[in-house]
């Protein structure tokens, strides 16, 4: 038997990128073989023995900046069946592997000499432009570019995460930072071959019946081959790690927290940054990259949270084929997601493909708080019915449930204009301390959204609003979290391909029917608790609000169906007196019925709600309904 090398493959780079590795959930499906299963897991057994404080680079200051406690709410109590993310980073474990040996501590040396010469080279430049008393920020950001390039994958991938921390890097820096590309040449194949029978266990001609003869794609970590499963024919993408990568990057990471202990000081003095912190967080991320066994189990998530949705393809996991350092995943055959004429000549409708991305992208973050880091352009696609297609789940982050109710509440808080309410969010999420004096920063906030809302919602431009937004981080003790790092990257990202598509494209014209469909929607108790704060204004029912709501939801397209909405309205009435009062209050504002305002909404509730189910649901609680009405009623009557 004998496997078929297919050279003409390698002609689809542009269709199945999948690179990178691993972070932060578990549960994954298949069978699995017991023995190699149970050896390629011992392989990547995790060091559970880790400070917590670790897990967050923490900004601090004298007066008021995140502790360590704080932003633990973060990483603490994952829920909604997700599993805590298991750590591998340990500064001790990095030091022993770094310097286990003689011959391990020579690299170490040597490599820590070709870091120092680099760095020597751009500060004297620095030091030169000082001297001279001029700036040469556009010469000097890409000659730190360069350099990051040339050191390697550590440099690189701590470059690309420089590039979306405003907290740390001047934004003139960051924008150079953000053109650090990851691909490198491939190592050779007889190496990538024989590291995938080495972890399958068998020749790779008993696996698979034809594999290209080149890889499609080569990033710092690894590179991905296209094959065909010879059990089921079925076409796969095969990422390999790339051989020797670990030892390089605990050298690189030993030689950073090294570095961090010696500015340690400056750093918390000039930044309110403690770099140690910054590495260790940095480092743990970097790890997780390498874990493919995590990375199989991301897949698997994915997989799970979309297999129901009609818009979204997520590529099937083959545990059996898949081990610590190689991860088979079904291939996709796509349309790179930045080529409109590509996706034009598929019979594809542009706009409703950014409409996919867009709501894909939120349904994630807010409902199942399982997010893609890196969507780039070589990781999206567009499948020829339509579908949105996702690869390489390497770089994965999750938020808390309670991260997600935090920022769906900043979302009210924006529509209410209760800046207050929304700095008090920034708290919550582990931008800022508990304790710090909010009063200084509410009208910078104020500021940033009333200018989002003078241009109005369609010409809302998240870039410009992240923008003025990182402005804020040099003025007031605010700390960028790793995890809402990546939050923006993505959204960032997203933005920048539907802009690509599209010049015209609003973000907001395609998120706020999201949201709006969600609160109105949604039965879940905490999304109905914001729906009420969004439909009450200082104790004052918005009329012209819960219209626009249900305008915007329609402009979302699909079915809205608000009768188990409006039947939960009713009986809410009944237990809640101070929503009683308010709706009252409402309904003879001035000192009249709002006859126009009810009409009103009732039009635009009529296609939307079946009556007869309401009446049916609600027919036992008419009697207290109007009861409690009519209390409240007379009531206010004789209070007045």
């Amino acid at each position: 038997m004998r496997v078929s090398i297919d050279a003409s493959t390698s002609s689809s780079a542009a269709t199945h990128r999948g690179l990178g590795a691993s972070s932060s959930r578990a549960s994954s499906s298949s069978r699995a073989r017991p023995g190699r299963r149970a050896a390629a897991l011992r392989r990547v057994s995790v060091n559970d023995e880790r400070d917590s404080s670790r897990r967050r680079a923490t900004r601090v200051s004298a007066t008021a900046r995140p502790t360590p406690d704080a932003a633990n709410v973060e990483e603490l109590a994952m829920q909604s069946g997700a599993c805590a993310i298991a750590p591998k980073y340990s500064p001790g474990e990095i030091r022993r592997r770094a310097l286990r040996d003689p011959l391990e501590a020579t690299k170490t040396a040597l490599r820590c000499a070709e870091i120092l010469m680099n760095a020597a080279t751009f500060t004297s430049g620095l030091a030169l432009d000082a001297f001279y008393e001029q700036e040469k920020v556009v010469s000097r950001s890409e000659q730190l570019r360069v350099q990051l390039a040339n050191l390697g994958p550590s440099f690189v991938k701590a470059g690309q995460v420089l590039a979306n921390r405003p907290d740390i890097v001047r934004s003139d820096y960051m924008e150079e930072l953000c053109k650090l590309q990851d691909d490198v040449p491939a190592f050779d194949n007889a190496t990538a071959f024989a590291i995938i029978e080495n972890e399958l266990g068998q020749p790779i001609d008993a696996v698979f019946s034809k594999i290209s003869k080149d890889p499609i794609a080569a990033a710092s970590l690894g590179q991905v081959y296209r094959a065909t499963l010879r059990e089921s024919g079925e076409e796969v993408a095969v990422k390999v790690q790339r051989p020797g990568i670990e030892p390089i990057i605990f050298r690189d990471l030993l030689l950073f927290r090294t570095l961090a202990f010696f500015v340690n000081g400056y750093s918390i003095r000039a930044l309110g940054c403690n770099a140690q912190l910054i590495v260790d967080e940095f480092g743990e991320k970097l790890l997780e990259e390498l874990d493919y066994v995590q990375e199989g189990r991301n897949l698997s998530d994915f997989y799970e949270n979309f297999k129901n949705d009609p818009i979204v393809k997520i590529p099937k996991f083959y545990k059996d084929f898949s081990g610590a350092k190689v991860l088979t995943m079904e291939w996709i055959d796509g349309i790179r997601c930045t080529d409109p004429r590509g996706i034009v000549a598929a019979g594809i409708d542009v706009e409703q493909f950014i409409k996919v991305g867009v709501v894909s992208g939120l349904r994630q973050l807010l409902e199942f708080g399982l997010f893609h880091g890196d969507p780039h352009p070589g990781n999206i696609f567009a499948m020829r019915d339509g579908r949105i297609a996702y690869v390489d789940f390497g770089n994965v982050a999750q938020l808390t449930q309670t991260n997600k109710e935090v920022l769906i509440d900043a979302v009210v808080h924006a529509v209410n204009e209760d800046y207050d309410a929304m700095a008090g969010d920034f708290i919550r999420l582990g931008f800022l301390s508990p304790g710090t004096d909010v009063r200084p920063i509410v009208p910078a906030l104020e500021n940033i959204w009333q200018d989002a809302r003078t241009a109005s919602l369609a010409n809302f431009n998240f870039r410009t609003v992240t923008s003025s937004f990182n402005k804020l981080v040099y003025q007031y003790p605010i700390r960028i979290p790793e995890r809402f790092s990546l939050v923006i990257r993505s959204l960032l990202t997203q933005e920048g391909i539907c802009l690509t598509l599209n010049p015209e494209f609003k973000f907001l014209e395609v998120a706020y029917p999201y949201v709006a469909k969600r609160l109105l929607t949604d039965r879940d108790v905490s999304l109905r608790e914001r729906l009420i704060q969004v439909l009450f204004k200082q104790d004052k029912f918005q009329w012209r609000r819960l219209e626009n709501l249900i305008d915007l939801a329609r402009d979302g397209g699909g079915n809205l169906d608000l009768t188990d909405t409006v039947t939960d309205g009713a009986r809410l009435l009944i237990t809640d007196a101070k929503l009683r009062t308010q709706l009252l209050l409402a309904l003879t504002e001035d000192d009249r019925l709002q006859v126009e305002e009810v009409s009103r909404l009732l039009a635009a509730l009529r296609s939307e709600i079946d009556v007869q189910k309401i009446v049916s649901s609600s027919i036992g609680d008419g009697p207290n309904i109007a009861r409690k009405l009519a209390l409240s009623w007379s009531s206010r009557v004789l209070a007045e």
